[in-house]
């Protein structure tokens, strides 16, 4: 058995737009680089080497840690029917060790803690010898999730493990359905360098919903799903529209209306907050639409006198992977 494994977890747009707490998809860019090892060290352990970067030590309080002590404690309990093989390996184990060589900045809205939970289970699912599946390893990673934000919800979390398009189609039991999409879609993503914390962005959401406003939500995600699996650009273009929770947290970003007004003039079919913010995305029908509308978001907000980082990015199919 292999002792260390080095894993890119990818970025992920949660919500897309309509989709609030079910839809999501994985960017080819940025992403977390973490090593996951079996030690001789009694414990799980820690160790941070990214320059300017805090996070928590505590095993108990990553999101990475909480997400691989559930899944050991899975794999040790009897509902895991696990191997004799695999039981053994598990009775060795003194220690592991996660160390962080690369992090999507926290806070920014494209999926930090759930890029780092998908990577940790999966990391040590792959170190033994891939006991339970992509699909499975979702639960454990949403474990992470609530202990980032208090709501263990897997809209980024599956699409940072299963790569593409996800839908959650429900919860109760969890019900992951990977959606096809046109592979000329491309992403512009800006990021403006300030804070929204999920747990603030997550208050200001109404509390009861009209419902001619969930009808055309409802008709929303559809036609999404629809304009994805068809490779419909004007139908994508027309179901990225969000008259629920884009009215309540579009106020916690500064400069929202210009730069998505911004994105619209320079040809997105689409923009909208990536999760719950402050990043915003928008899809776009060519790379070099998404370039042009992530200078165009970039220098609205530059103008506002808000630093901010863009990227361009395709749909990253694969999720979480070994690196080379």
């Amino acid at each position: 058995m292999n002792h260390t494994i080095k894993i890119f977890s990818p970025a992920t747009v949660a919500n897309v737009a309509c989709g609030f707490d079910v839809l999501g998809f994985a960017l080819e860019t940025p992403g977390d680089v973490i090593s996951v090892s079996i030690t001789d060290v009694p414990g799980i352990t820690i160790r941070n080497e990214v320059t300017g970067l805090n996070m928590p030590l505590d095993p108990d309080k990553n999101t990475t840690t909480v997400a691989i002590k559930a899944y050991l404690e899975y794999l040790k309990s009897s509902q895991a029917k696990a191997s004799a093989e695999l039981i053994s390996v598990l009775k060795g184990i003194k220690g592991i060790e996660v160390v962080f060589h690369e992090k999507i900045k926290p806070g920014s809205g494209v999926g930090s803690s759930s890029a780092s939970a998908a990577a940790g289970v999966f990391g040590l699912n792959e170190l033994f010898g891939k006991p339970l599946t992509k699909v499975q390893l979702v639960e454990f990673a949403m474990q992470g999730e609530r202990a980032a934000c208090g709501a263990a919800h897997a809209d980024n979390v599956a699409p940072a493990m299963l790569g593409g398009f996800t839908l959650v189609r429900s919860y109760s039991p969890l019900d992951i359905v990977t959606i096809p999409y046109p592979q000329d879609l491309f992403v512009a993503l800006v990021h403006p360098q300030i804070e929204v914390r999920t747990e603030d962005a997550r208050k200001v959401l109404p509390k009861e919903i009209k419902l001619t406003d969930a009808v055309q939500q409802w008709g929303n995600v559809a036609g999404l799903v629809a304009g994805l699996m068809k490779g419909d650009h004007a139908l994508i273009g027309r179901s990225l529209q969000d008259v629920i929770v884009e009215p309540a947290r579009s106020p916690l970003i500064p400069g929202y209306h210009a730069a998505k007004q911004a994105a619209m003039d320079a040809g997105a079919l689409g923009c909208n907050i990536s999760g719950s913010g402050p990043s915003m995305f928008a899809l776009c029908s060519t790379r070099a639409i998404a370039q042009a509308v992530s200078q165009a978001m970039s220098q609205t907000f530059t103008q506002a006198g808000i630093d901010n980082h863009v990227y361009v990015s395709g749909i990253n199919a694969d999720g979480v992977r070994v690196m080379n």
